[in-house]
C-alpha cells in the first residue's frame, strides 16, 4: 500500500497518511467488499484514491504547485508497477504450483525458510533447494521472454 501511495504523492509522510486513511476506509468498510480474494486489489484502489485526495488538498491549501507533468509521471509510475506486477504474475503462472506457493510464502508475504517448511508439511532443506531452483528457472524465464521481446 504504501508503494502506491509514495507512487501517487509528492513526499513520504504524505504517503503514509494515505496509507492511514486508506486503513480507516477499509476497516470502516470492510462489509462492502463482496469476494475476499479482492481484497488486495480493493485496498490498492482506496490507498490510491486517498494519495490521490491527499494530493488535491495540498493542491489548494499548500500551494504545492505541481505540474502536469509531475503528475503524469506520478500517474506512468502507478501504470509501470501495474505492468510490472502482470509480468511477475505472468512469470510465475509458469512454475509448478508447490514452487509458486514457497516463493509467494518467501518473498511476498516474508516467511522464514522454517515456517514455510512446517506449513507445508516438508523437510527445511527441501524449502531450501526448491526455491533457489524456483529463482533460477524465473531467471531463465525472464531472460528468455526478454529475447522474445515480450
Amino acid at each position: 500500500m504504501i508503494r502506491v501511495a509514495y507512487s501517487k504523492v509528492i513526499n513520504k509522510s504524505d504517503a503514509q497518511d494515505a496509507v492511514q486513511e486508506a486503513w480507516v476506509s477499509i476497516l470502516t468498510k470492510q462489509d462492502t467488499l463482496r469476494e475476499q480474494s479482492k481484497l488486495y486489489s480493493w485496498a490498492k484502489t482506496i490507498t490510491a484514491n486517498a494519495a490521490i485526495n491527499i494530493n488535491r488538498q495540498a493542491k489548494r491549501s499548500q500551494g504545492y504547485g505541481w505540474t502536469e507533468a509531475q503528475e503524469e509521471q506520478a500517474q506512468a509510475g502507478y501504470q509501470d508497477e501495474a505492468g510490472l506486477q502482470f509480468e511477475i504474475s505472468e512469470l510465475l503462472a509458469l512454475l509448478d504450483p508447490r514452487s509458486r506457493t514457497m516463493l509467494l510464502y518467501k518473498f511476498y508475504y516474508g516467511f522464514k525458510d522454517q515456517e514455510i517448511a512446517d506449513a507445508m508439511n516438508v523437510p527445511l532443506g527441501t524449502v531450501k533447494a526448491r526455491i533457489h531452483r524456483s529463482k533460477l528457472q524465473l531467471k531463465k524465464l525472464d531472460k528468455q521472454s526478454d529475447a522474445q521481446g515480450m
